[in-house]
């Protein structure tokens, strides 16, 4: 290098970190970190990242990121790199780089790996279960259910991030009153997931679901406000709404609709149903402090109940597929799977929750922890501030 560009090359060095503030070995614009998100495929994980964005309050910038086929390779060698990612699907993966990266969905790991060769003091921040070793992150916010061991970098909250407050539940039940206004009190929420690991939501299940909800809120005098998810299919959709028999406000999740009610739903309902496969929807329902009902979506065998504690899983399920992640419950290390059960136990013996048809709990449930403040310490702290 002549002395000309070592000049020039000390001149931009000045411009670059002038207007920035030293915090540790971190250079702080305005005294914020830049800070990326990097979406998820899954609707749960990105609303666990906004709200955790939010909350943050940082100045933040949204990567949506489409992936190869080869990404699911990838993954398993936990490979620094964008190989796996379509660039020109994907939002912009350039400079200026990330001080934070916040990320959910194994996919997101290579890209964060990749972001901190580019800058080795980047933070990085995941959501839930990551495939790779826990050391290769600077914080972990998981959930029980992941079964995850205690480490310095790993923050244990009982419940998942989410984005109902009171203000926001306020804000819609007066938006969507009129539109609701003409179906009968009390409301019942009925807040319907879908098939997930070893457990099938199947038009059966369904059916029981419409007819157990129903008898709630008809023994109450009143309505179902329904709203499905992205993982009801439609043949328990169609087979849900048959078996409704009392006023119904039935909603059907698409993912390109203008306007979703769900915040309403949770902010009119007198009481909640949740269909006890979704622990996105059980957090957002238990956060309002009604009364929140869990169904379960499998019965007999198969069933998700557990109330003698966690028993071992029984290894058969009703398809090929859910046979194999029962398997892995039994068997194969944490990140290969999740037991759900552990959250229902805790949220039915803390008092925050019962079983659809069981008795009221006696006592009074127990205060919840607020999981998104724990969180929004744990990063700050990664940054002194």
């Amino acid at each position: 290098m002549t002395d000309a560009s070592k000049a020039v090359s000390a001149r931009l060095s000045v411009t670059r970190l002038k207007p920035l503030q030293i915090q540790g070995n971190f250079y702080l614009k305005n005294s914020h970190p830049r800070t990326w998100v990097l979406h998820s495929p899954h609707s749960g994980d990105n609303t666990q990242l906004r709200a955790l964005a939010a909350a943050l309050g940082w100045p933040c910038e949204s990567k949506r990121l489409s992936y190869r086929r080869q990404e699911g390779l990838l993954r398993v060698l936990s490979l620094p790199t964008l190989a796996g990612v379509d660039l020109a699907a994907s939002s912009p993966i350039e400079a200026p780089w990330p001080d934070l990266v916040i990320c959910s969905g194994r996919g997101a790991e290579a890209v964060a790996f990749w972001l901190k060769q580019q800058n080795p003091h980047l933070r990085i921040v995941f959501v839930g279960t990551p495939w790779s070793g826990l050391s290769r992150f600077d914080l972990v916010i998981t959930t029980p259910q992941y079964r995850l061991p205690q480490a310095p970098n790993v923050l244990h909250n009982l419940l998942p991030l989410h984005d109902v407050t009171p203000d926001r539940l306020s804000a819609e039940t007066v938006r969507w009153q009129p539109r609701l206004g003409t179906l009968p009190r009390p409301f019942t929420a009925l807040l319907v997931g879908g098939a997930s690991g070893p457990y099938l939501f199947t038009p059966a299940s369904a059916r029981r679901l419409g007819r157990e909800a129903s008898a709630v809120a008809r023994a109450a005098g009143g309505s179902l406000l329904v709203t499905t998810s992205a993982r009801t299919g439609d043949a328990a959709a169609d087979a849900l709404q048959s078996a409704i028999d009392v006023p119904c406000f039935f909603h059907r999740w698409q993912s390109d609709a203008p306007d979703n009610p769900f915040h309403a739903v949770l902010g009119l309902a007198d009481r909640i149903i949740v269909t006890a496969d979704s622990i996105s929807m059980m957090s957002e329902a238990v956060s309002t402090g009604k009364p929140v009902l869990l169904f379960d979506i499998e019965e007999g065998p198969y069933a998700m109940r557990a109330d003698a504690g966690r028993p071992r899983i029984g290894w058969r399920g009703r398809s090929a597929n859910a046979s194999i992640f029962r398997l892995l419950i039994n068997h194969a290390p944490p990140r290969f799977s999740r037991d759900l059960r552990v959250v229902h136990h805790q949220l039915v013996t803390s008092g925050r929750a019962q079983w659809l048809g069981d008795p009221p709990a006696k006592a009074s449930p127990l205060p919840l922890e607020d999981a998104l403040a724990r969180a929004v310490a744990r990063i700050r702290g990664l940054f002194g501030l």
